[in-house]
């Protein structure tokens, strides 16, 4: 059975590994090896999470089973140029392969819209991989539209991503 629950301190190494996992399922394929580790080793690093669990600009709403985490989103501050600062921005929503297609993902967006609007918030915003094509057709479900681009980096290696926004 899922459960779900806020994200604390003392989750920054499980869900660091979930979350590295996820990423090396989904787009471990794309990147020379350096590059996807100095990857793993700085944006999902267990001290990266530790402190943004630490940071009131941060929430994060994890999915687990038995106490691990297969899944979750994070809300922190808007990072995209040209667009509205005081906008939320959802930084990441990660589950597990196993278990796409079980609820997680919908619950964990869920989430998200609920805290960004319990906050006052106007919009969301995105950023996903142009070619990641099953988490495209998941935003749009939600009526999230594109709006820009942006350059994200993965080690060396730029990734063509797409912004997206919803209007709250």
């Amino acid at each position: 059975m899922i459960a779900y629950r806020a994200g604390h301190a003392a989750d920054a190494d499980a869900l660091a590994a979930m979350a590295q996992q996820s990423y090396i399922e989904t787009f471990g394929t794309l990147y020379a090896r350096a590059d996807l580790d100095a990857f793993l080793g700085d944006v999902l690093a267990p001290e990266r999470f530790a402190a943004q669990l630490a940071d009131p600009a941060y929430r994060f709403r994890l999915a687990t089973i038995e106490g691990q985490p297969i899944g979750y989103a994070k809300l922190g501050p808007q990072y995209f140029e040209d667009f509205p600062a005081d906008a939320a921005c959802l930084h990441q929503l990660y589950v597990l392969a196993a278990h796409h297609g079980d609820g997680p993902g919908r619950v964990l967006m869920d989430w998200a819209l609920d805290a960004a609007q319990a906050e006052g918030k106007a919009e969301m915003y995105l950023s996903v991989f142009v070619d990641n094509h099953r988490a495209r057709r998941f935003y749009a479900r939600y009526g999230f539209v594109e709006v820009g681009k942006y350059v994200y980096m993965v080690g060396t290696q730029a990734d063509d991503d797409r912004i997206l926004r919803l209007a709250l």
